[in-house]
């Protein structure tokens, strides 16, 4: 039951009072872990390293001194994240076997603060994807496509071969650690969200995706994407748990530059009662080509619902929307193709065997390291790059840039408390459906309606809100001012209690691990 209930009110106080301890809650969900190995949520599971973490754990609560909330509480981390001594791959040819000397200043502010390490999750290759299927461990299966919801309106019961070519994506990049949260393997996980990376999946696996506002949680150890737009996220089962992580993760730290200078006060959620001094935005430019219906009328639903409860609904619009998406990509393939210059063969990672020259060595690692969705992103980084090209494309990317930032300024000046949108443009592909695209026309189509938030540097969280007629879940998201985590995430919780979103009924789970699954309780550890 500990598995569904919530950090602060629930796990922290069961630990606390030792109804459970976190040797019990780290054992459970390696068992739990184990029994989804279908799932390929996981590159890495730290068994031995989580196992010594929870002894230590139990005996600060033998001595009544845990470190706080988080102490003993299981947590999986984005194989994109350096942690010493755990392999880190960013699921690469190219990284494959390196083991980092350092933890990212995130994972080594969950283990000040007690959390226990299970492993590190699955991702697209160096984060460049939108369905956590492009990695060389496999992609990702949505727990979803086990579910009693799914199979009861989208399987038929007699075609067991047709029922294993119909599991859905997570969507990405981050879908490892979404789907590692969403079958209850872990409490919290840790995402990377450039363009949507976490929210994407966080919608796809019905769990709460925050991307907060770029500065404020340090990129330290985070291997870089698109420095200038990479935040690491938060996945949860509820938007109390992500109040939680954020206080553990916020604040300064001097070895990245970018993050804020003032302290960062960790804030407890009040619940809202009175939302008639709210005023929500509603983008009519978020409208997008290839919503689908669902979405759209879930959209106008919970306009209805705010307005129904007193809040002040508005249409509001940021007229550059239309361009963010291309703009997006050029600045993302530039940074892309600078960052990954790193990868030569020389320092750290894979080396080829080539030895007729270094160029030669350099172009045979690269070749071998990285897929062709890297290779395709740096070539087109470059070409950007070149110089009778700069101007033409990365200055006017980012004159494009500035003046979709400066539309939500005038949004929320306008006196916009919080802009609410669709997160994703339809609910979870099949896998067999997805992959018939490439991953450029995939990404385009996928972080429409996210990747505006991070060229703006706002915070942003999708809310898991309904099951579509399929049984997969579909979420909305919130994008808020920026710094003002708390007001955002007050009004998301409160919209998560109004929609009470159901508990996914994982019934292939069912079978390997009977004990899990008896109680249907609030999946939060808060």
């Amino acid at each position: 039951a500990a598995l569904k209930d919530g950090l602060r009110s629930q796990v922290s106080a069961a630990l606390k009072e030792g109804r459970v301890t976190p040797t019990e809650l780290c054992q459970r969900c390696l068992a739990l872990i184990k029994s989804t190995k279908f799932l390929n949520a996981y590159i890495t599971v730290a068994e031995e390293t989580a196992l010594k973490q929870a002894e230590e754990s139990e005996e600060r609560y033998k001595r009544g001194q845990p470190l706080g909330i988080l102490d003993g509480i299981p947590i999986a981390v984005k194989d994109n994240f350096n942690t010493a001594g755990i392999e880190t791959t960013c699921a690469s040819n190219m990284l494959k076997g390196y083991i980092s000397p350092y933890n990212a200043t995130v994972v080594q502010k969950l283990l000040d603060h007690g959390a226990v390490l299970l492993g590190k999750t699955n991702l697209d290759e160096f984060a460049m994807g939108s369905g956590s299927t492009d990695g060389v461990f496999g992609p990702v299966r949505n727990p979803w496509s086990y579910s009693k919801q799914y199979k009861e309106k989208s399987v038929p019961r007699s075609h067991s071969a047709d029922a294993e070519s119909k599991w859905v994506i997570t969507g990405g990049s981050s879908g490892g650690s979404a789907a590692a949260v969403s079958s209850f393997t872990c409490f919290a996980a840790l995402g990377s969200d450039t363009g949507g990376s976490t929210r994407n999946p966080a919608a796809h696996c019905g769990v709460v995706g925050l991307k907060p506002t770029y500065g404020l949680i340090s990129r330290h150890g985070l291997i870089p994407l698109v420095n200038s737009m990479d935040v690491p996220g938060i996945l949860t089962r509820c938007v109390d748990d992500a109040a939680v992580l954020l206080g553990s993760l916020a604040g300064h730290d001097p070895k990245d530059s970018t993050t804020i200078q003032d302290d960062f006060k960790p804030f407890e959620l009040p619940s809202l009662t009175d939302v008639s001094k709210l005023s929500i935005g509603i983008p009519k430019e978020y409208h997008a080509p290839g919503l689908s219906s669902e979405i759209l009328a879930l959209w106008s639903k919970a306009a209805d619902l705010f307005k129904n409860a007193g809040a002040k609904v508005v249409e509001v619009s940021l007229p550059h929307t239309p361009y963010s998406i291309v703009c997006y990509h050029v600045l993302c393939t530039a940074e892309v193709a600078s960052n990954m210059a790193r990868f030569d063969g020389l320092e750290y990672g894979h080396r080829s065997a080539m030895k007729d020259s270094t160029e030669s060595m350099y172009a045979a690692t690269r070749r071998e390291g990285f897929n062709d969705v890297v290779r395709g992103r740096i070539l087109s980084g470059n070409y950007f790059l070149l110089k009778q090209n700069y101007e033409k494309y990365f200055v006017k990317a980012q004159k494009v840039r500035r003046l979709i930032a400066n539309d939500f300024v005038k949004v929320f000046r306008s006196g916009v408390d919080v802009l609410l949108t669709p997160t994703t443009l339809s609910d979870a592909a099949p896998y067999m459906e997805f992959i018939q695209e490439d991953n450029r026309t995939r990404s385009a189509q996928d972080d429409i309606l996210t990747q505006a938030a991070n060229m703006a540097g706002l915070p942003a969280i999708n809310v898991p809100t309904a099951l579509s007629e399929r049984g997969l879940p579909v979420g909305l998201q919130f994008i808020g001012r920026s710094f003002q985590e708390k007001q955002l995430l007050t009004v998301a919780k409160w919209f998560e209690k109004q929609v009470q979103f159901p508990v996914i009924q994982l019934e292939e789970v069912k079978k390997h691990d009977n004990g899990a699954f008896q109680h249907q309780k609030s999946a939060s550890f808060s």
